[in-house]
Order: structure tokens, then sequence, then C-alpha cells
């Protein structure tokens, strides 16, 4: 069968069964939008930024755990997906950016909306191709998929040129694949799996450590079947919440820059780590120096670079955290060694005390709309069980400490590079994944002006995205960090010009609602959750003096948090009691 290279790229996503696309059109893959105009097995959702498109098929592949596709056209089309895709990369994303291409005679001439997309984007993806002749294309798009799924997953960009999406050959798509120099590992090596266990029963003040490898392993069965069978107390990364059901007794709380007390203590405090799908990185470690003083560090990843990268492990084990936790419950089940119980129930006491801190209270009868109440009141009314999407600053944190995931793939977020405007268009592609389910989108005023523009894509595909927007009137995080750390010279933190986002959303065909006291807050919210049919704003005027406790200043451990000034004469030392 003879196709040209636009129905070679079309029929790729078939056989990958690929059902639905994120993208926008232009010059250099107009054959490819011709070739999808023609079949009807690959929808595609036209967006209105491609950053958008690439935040999209992000939020859609963190939800279901298949891979995001991305289509575009070349020059500023695939340039504005570079903030996706690096976003897309900090965080393991799996995601194919197709991206057209001026024709292979006109590369290096500076042709109109000519760009080097293999060279912008090599730092922030996993791979990248330019296929220039159109006998290799279905087979580049075969690795393409292999390797942003495979082993610690990430975005690949397939550049395409516009006459190889013109030119013919005989179509043949790869059952499977396999390329010499990429075999990622498959299991632990036993030794190491068996040495893990081996320092795991010996811990008095353990803890287990897990990030999004949890998520994108599919291995939250197993951690809570280790952690529950152990009774050890477990913390989850910002990127592993709901890795580990935040309503089981062992679960202590997100760790690092803005966690919990009790988790920061405990990591602090701990003589063995495991630590599972996670990387050591800054906002979790403090000052690296006074990282963890007293721990023997087990580290589980898929990816070796990552192991002893920032903290060095006494014992690393490689391979993916699914087939690496069975294969340590298995240990556990055979060894006649157990836990040292009366030494853990020690540890549990300590624990507890720290607990008693309460470091996540906050003033619950003020004049003025708290924000961790409206995640507190979000919690509530959804019962825990919608997929919650989260723009980037203190609302992301607010919601990662007062919403209690106990699933995994429900919080939705940008981690590792932090961007701002991820929210509403990740919303939208878990949306679509997930048309019966309640999606919300939590964000700010600042945020949501990133990529509003995405109003317009849930109006033409009918997402009943619920929108939450704590609204300040500040960029509230760099607020947070002037007040603290510049002597409060807040310096263009403070947003003059925003719009009346109730006709805004109402402009574009949406419901817009807006609170600005207590009172009426829960009424407002039950109202948005209750439309099933239509997108809804909702504008949140909150108190604009409010700030995320606890928190890890730069220079300091984890035992040296910055807790609300209510709490901080609670603050008890561990190493005194323990």
């Amino acid at each position: 069968m003879e196709l040209t290279g636009a129905e070679i790229v079309v029929r790729c996503l078939e056989d990958e069964g690929t059902e639905m696309i994120f993208g926008y059109p232009g010059g250099s893959s107009l054959h490819i939008y011709d070739a999808l105009y023609k079949q009807e097995k690959v929808r595609h959702i036209l967006v209105r930024h491609e950053q958008a498109a690439t935040h999209a098929a992000d939020g859609y592949a963190r939800s279901t755990g298949r891979t995001g596709v991305v289509l575009v056209t070349s020059g500023p089309g695939v340039t504005n997906t570079v903030t996706g895709i690096a976003t897309a990369y900090m965080d393991s994303i799996p995601m194919v950016v197709i991206s057209g291409q001026v024709p292979t005679q006109l590369i290096g001439d500076d042709a109109f909306q000519e760009v080097d997309a293999v060279g912008i984007t090599r730092p922030c993806v996993k791979h990248n191709f330019l296929v220039t002749d159109v006998r290799d294309l279905a087979l580049t798009i075969k690795k393409a998929f292999f390797i942003a799924a495979s082993g610690r997953p990430g975005p690949v960009l397939v550049d395409v040129p516009k006459d190889v999406t013109a030119e013919k050959c005989h179509y043949v798509y790869p059952d499977t694949i396999k390329i010499r120099s990429y075999q990622p590992v498959r299991r632990g090596h036993p030794k190491q799996v068996k040495r893990a266990v081996d320092l795991l029963l010996q811990a008095r003040r353990p803890v287990i450590y897990a990030g999004g490898g949890i998520i994108l392993s599919d291995a939250s069965d197993e951690l809570t079947e280790l952690v529950e069978r152990l009774n050890y107390p477990c913390t989850n990364t910002l990127m592993g919440l709901g890795g580990f059901p935040a309503s089981k007794s062992q679960y202590i709380g997100m760790l690092g820059m803005h966690g919990t007390y009790e988790a920061n203590m405990v990591m602090h405090e701990c003589d063995v780590m495991l630590c599972v799908g996670a990387r050591f990185d800054d906002r979790i470690t403090g000052d690296i120096h006074k990282f963890s003083p007293y721990a023997k560090i087990i580290h589980v990843d898929i990816d070796p670079s990552s192991i002893s990268k920032n903290v060095a492990a006494h014992i690393p084990v490689v391979g993916p955290a699914k087939a690496i936790l069975g294969d340590m419950i298995g240990f556990i089940k055979s060894s006649d060694r157990k836990p040292d119980t009366e030494a853990i129930a020690t540890w549990w006491g300590q624990i507890a005390q720290w607990q008693a801190v309460k470091c996540l209270e906050f003033d619950r009868n003020s004049d003025k709309i708290k924000p961790q109440s409206v995640i507190e009141m979000l919690w509530q009314k959804t019962g825990g069980d919608a997929y919650v999407c989260s723009d980037v600053g203190q609302h992301q944190m607010w919601t990662a400490q007062y919403y209690h995931f106990d699933k995994p793939r429900h919080w939705i977020n940008s981690g590792g590079l932090g961007t701002m405007g991820f929210g509403l268009p990740s919303a939208m592609g878990v949306q679509l994944a997930h048309p019966d389910q309640q999606v919300l989108c939590i964000t700010s005023d600042a945020s949501i002006m990133m990529c509003i523009q995405e109003l317009s894509t849930c109006m033409q595909y009918r997402l009943p995205v619920k929108i939450f927007s704590l609204n300040n009137r500040y960029m509230g995080m760099v607020r947070q960090w002037q007040e603290f750390f510049y002597d409060r010279r807040y310096s263009n933190s403070y947003l003059d010009a925003l719009p009346d986002f109730v006709k805004l959303a109402e402009s574009f065909g949406h419901v817009g609602l807006t609170v600005d006291q207590p009172a009426d807050l829960e009424g407002v919210i039950q109202s948005a959750l209750a439309e099933k049919e239509r997108a809804v704003f909702v504008d949140i005027v909150t108190d604009q003096t409010e700030n995320v406790y606890p928190m890890i200043a730069a220079g300091c451990g984890h035992h040296e948090m910055q807790l609300r000034p209510a709490a901080q004469g609670q603050v008890v030392e561990g190493r005194e009691i323990a």
C-alpha cells in the first residue's frame, strides 16, 4: 500500500491506538491536516496556542498513563511548544510532538517560518528526529512512541519537512521495535533488592519517601502494601501525591519546601530512608549539606543517572518501581527477620509529637476568605475524588497541602519546571480523557492570564471544567518571597489591570461566578460543581496577606522550617527527645 508521508503520519497514529491529538495548523503541516480530515479514528483538538496543545497533551498523559500527542507547524508553531515540552521533560511525561518543517531543500536557507527545531528542543526532550526520507517516517514514529513511553518517560519530537509529507512510499508499521543503543531496564537486580530489604528491616527510625515515579510506574498498590506491611511512615513529593493514599494512618504528608513539619522532621531524623521514584531535587532536600544526616539511603529509580546525582545512595537499585517494590514485598514475606516493633512504636510516638504542632492550621474565623478554606471545601464537596489540575504558585502549594489525594493520576501539576499557565489547558486534556468525571482547575489571577485564551477551546468542545481562581491581585508566591527576603519591596508583583473575570467567562459562553465573603463560599462552590454541561469560572477574592507555611528557606535544612507565627513556639527539636 503506497501512502503519502502525511497519510503515513495519520496511519501511524491510528496503529498506535492514539485516540486524540492536540494541535494548531500551519503551512508546513497542512498535508498532515488534510490527511486527518479524510479519516475518523483520530480526533483532533484545536487549541488556541501551541503551548496549550502541549499542556493539554500533558494533562491527558498524566491522567491516563498513555502518550500525549501534539501536532504543530514549523517556525513559531514549534517554538511555541518549547515551554510545554520542557514541562513534560522535567516531570517525565510521555509525549510525542510532530512538527512540520520547511521543505528539505530549504533547510538551512532561513526560509519563511524555518527554525532548527531539533537543535532548539534538544536540551528538553528525551530524543528528537528530523525525517528527511519518507521511507524512514513510519519506523521513526514507532521509535518515537517507544522512547517516549518506556524507561523514564519523556517527550520526543519528530520534525517532518513538508516535501516528505507529500512524497509516497510503501507503508509498513512495525509491531515491535528494538533499538540497540536504548535498552530500558525492566527488573531490579535481585541482590540489590535483597540488600535493600535487609537494611530496611534493620531500621529503627525509617521513612519511605515516594515520588512521581510511583505514579508513572503504576506502583501505588505495591507501595501501599509495602508501607502497611511494615507500618513505616510514608511521605510523598509534590509529584507523588496520590501515590500513597493520604487517608492512610502511615501517611505523614508532603515533604520539602512547603511540606508538613512532621514529614520534614522525619526526613531529618530517620536512620534508614527508602526513596522510590524521586530525584532528591532542591525543593525536597533544602540545604544538601544538612540533609538527613543520620540516614542510610536506599534509592530506587528507573533512571541510573538520577541515582547519587544529588544525594549519595548507600544501596542503589535501578529499575521500574512497580517491579522492584513487588520483589521487595516478596523478600519481606519470605524473610525470617521482621521490623523491630518496639523501636517502630517509639518512632511513631516521636512522630505524634511533631504532628501535634498542627503545622497546617490557619485562621478559620477570619472576615476574609482564606485560600486554605477554599481548597478544604473543594476536597469536602468533591469527596476527594475529582481530577485536580493546578497552575503554579501559592495556590498550587495550598492544593497540595489541603486536598488529600487518595488515588494516583488525580493530581495534575507542573512540578519540575513550575509553568504558570499549565492549569487550564492541562484540565482540558484531562476532561477530554475523562468526559464523565469532575475536573477542577485551581488557579490564580496571575497564572490564569497566561493561557486564558483556552476558554475558547473549552467552549468549542463543551468541556465542563470548573475553574477556581484564588484572586489576591498579586503574583502570590513572588510577593511572599519579597515579604520574607526582600524587606517587603513588592517589585512588580501586584497586578493592577485585571479583567472582570465573570464577564470575561460569560463572553466566551461560560458561567461566571464571584465570591468575596466567607459566608457565601460554600453556596458558590456548590453551584459551580452542580453545573454539568458548561465550564464555570469562579473568581474568589482571597486574603492578600496569606502566606504558605511551613517553609524551608534557602540555606536551611528540614529541621529549620519557618512555621506560621502562631505555631512557631510549639516547635519540638527531634534530637532532644528521639
